[in-house]
């Protein structure tokens, strides 16, 4: 049995354009209580539902809110890069 191939089970299962777009970082605003925000914790692939705020004790669906602001969130960390001599 190979073991090192990946799972196709778990890996269909994922929403990878989801998980992209819910980043640890983004504002959002819960649907049911506009113009409150809060920030993503995290999100947690094989969670239903997968959201985490800050603050909020229970987990949210994507379809729970709407994205505010992105600006925060860091996707890669950046270094300068020193001159070449």
């Amino acid at each position: 049995m190979n073991t090192d191939s990946v799972d196709p089970v778990v890996d269909s299962v994922i929403d990878w354009d989801e998980l992209f777009e819910y980043l640890p970082g983004t504002m959002v605003e819960l649907k049911e209580k506009p113009g409150i925000l809060y920030q993503i914790e995290s999100y947690e692939a094989l969670m239903v539902p997968p959201i985490w705020l800050v603050g909020d004790p229970r987990p949210r669906y994507p379809s729970d809110l709407h994205i505010v602001s992105r600006r925060e969130v860091q996707v890669c960390e950046l270094e300068p890069q020193s001159a070449l001599g």
